[in-house]
């Protein structure tokens, strides 16, 4: 590897490590040959698989693992084991819930402590946003994931599994690109340097 060489994924490799692992989840429930009532155990399996296999090959490919990733993992992880231990299916509904409230809490407590937590998370995705800038941005995210975590409880609880699925593929990841790119026009404004694109998005699709 180059010393020259960019330690983050970029371009479609951060796509892949980001999305791939929920893509899986989508193909795996919707091929899987088992009861409909089965397939979500299935998928729920291939998805913990999936996000390992994403950790390994950031760390061994990229030596760097973002946080927002490895937070994802380890909630995957955990509600995705025990959604098949104990065979119910709540669990990993409610990941998307936790993520996004967790994530909006932290971001929010940042703000108004004064912490550009985003900022250190994500600074390298978009070089020279002013401080003004991060402050829209976390803000705008801060927003977006409280809103997400409502929907999704609100999704799960009141429609079928796969309803719910369907959502997370033509819903919320759809909502969060476009989201992303919709701050783009602030971006710029503050400072953003668009010479080398990157993935907009802040970390894994839920």
């Amino acid at each position: 590897m180059s010393g020259q060489q960019a330690r983050e994924p970029t371009g479609w490799a951060r796509l892949a490590i980001d999305i791939g692992p929920l893509l899986v989840f989508f193909l795996v429930n919707f091929l899987a040959p088992v009861p409909g009532a089965l397939k979500i155990f299935v998928a729920t399996g291939a998805f913990m698989a999936a996000m390992v296999a994403a950790l390994v090959f950031a760390a061994v490919r990229y030596r760097y693992v973002s946080p927002l990733l490895l937070f994802s993992a380890v909630m995957v992880v955990v509600l995705g084991g025990l959604t098949i231990w104990l065979h119910n299916e709540t669990f990993i509904k409610i990941k998307p819930t936790i993520y996004y409230a967790l994530v909006a809490g932290l971001l929010a407590f940042g703000l108004a402590t004064g912490r550009p937590l985003l900022k250190l998370v994500l600074g390298s995705t978009y070089p020279g946003l002013d401080e003004e800038g991060w402050r829209k941005l976390t803000r705008n995210w801060a927003t977006f994931f409280a809103v997400m975590a409502v929907v999704n409880e609100a999704v799960w609880r009141n429609s079928t599994t796969d309803f719910w699925i369907a959502f997370k593929l033509w819903g919320a990841i759809p909502a969060t690109l476009l989201f992303a790119i919709a701050n783009v026009p602030m971006l710029i404004r503050h400072g953003l340097n668009t010479d080398e694109p990157k993935p907009l998005e802040p970390g894994p699709v839920e």
